[in-house]
């Protein structure tokens, strides 16, 4: 796969292979939150603040570093913990899409979803969560709410080149969302939200009018061919997911992304070993 400079974040290409060791990629997560719309499923993409240390200006799913939080076990009291990958990844997706979208994939006790960030109670959760003053755990337990991993669904897994300065071993999910939800962005990292189909992203991209990375637009290519968001859910519930480890190659040009079988394989061995 090859993105012309262009079409990448400002900086991108200049920052490749600027350093002289490899760095132990850090756990994160990533989520796709998906609606249905009259044109076909809506994917949600928050523009990243040039001032921000990773991928600054690429549009981006929300997503971040796994936190020692999101392991807390009071998380998953109420429901099946999935199998695969470990628990705290799944509610790092869901911490993430509330602090950088103000959506919370949660349910109260008559199973109808928690309110978006417009709500005031909401949207003080929000914030003490991005000031560090609060945990996910304790936002579910003061609204009575539960997570709702049920509109959730494990999709991928990159791991970043070696040739990055900031590495992360991420897993990538669906969050199904009805067509109602709207989405805050955070302005301390987001600069602007829009829902849009993969199609009309990839356009956008492809006119390099909407710089992207290669996990996003390889991303929004396997979600492109489904008509609603509850059959990407079907199609991608209980597949076996392969950690993806490519390499950057630079030209004068822009950058090439190869996927090389056996770096692929044994990082796999290295991320189950780290697990």
């Amino acid at each position: 796969m090859f993105i012309p400079a262009d079409r990448l974040p400002p900086g991108f290409v200049d920052r490749i292979g600027r350093t002289d060791s490899v760095a132990e990629p850090r756990p994160a997560a990533t989520v796709v939150p998906m609606r249905d719309s009259p044109r076909g499923p809506q994917a949600l993409l928050l523009r990243r603040n040039r001032s921000t240390g990773f991928v600054p200006g690429a549009w981006v799913f929300p997503g971040g570093r796994v936190d020692a939080g999101d392991a807390d076990a009071s998380l998953f009291a109420h429901g099946p913990i999935p199998a695969e990958p470990p628990p705290a990844y799944w509610s790092a997706a869901v911490r993430e899409l509330f602090e950088e979208a103000g959506v919370l994939l949660a349910r109260n006790p008559a199973g109808g979803f928690a309110p978006d960030a417009r709500s005031t109670d909401l949207a003080n959760w929000r914030d003490a969560l991005l000031e560090d003053r609060a945990s996910l755990a304790t936002v579910l337990r003061e609204g009575a709410l539960r997570l709702a991993l049920d509109r959730m669904v494990y999709i991928a897994h990159w791991i970043t080149p070696t040739a990055e300065p900031r590495r992360y071993d991420t897993r990538f999910f669906i969050a199904a969302l009805s067509a109602d939800r709207t989405a805050i962005a955070d302005p301390r990292e987001m600069t602007d939200a829009q829902w849009l189909t993969p199609a009309e992203a990839l356009d956008r991209f492809a006119a390099g009018r909407l710089p992207m990375v290669f996990p996003t637009v390889r991303t929004l290519e396997t979600l492109a061919p489904f008509a609603s968001v509850d059959d990407a859910l079907l199609a991608f519930r209980d597949r076996a997911i392969d950690a993806i480890l490519p390499r950057l190659v630079r030209s004068d040009d822009g950058v090439a992304l190869v996927i090389d079988d056996g770096e692929t394989n044994d990082d796999r061995d290295q991320a189950r070993d780290r697990r």
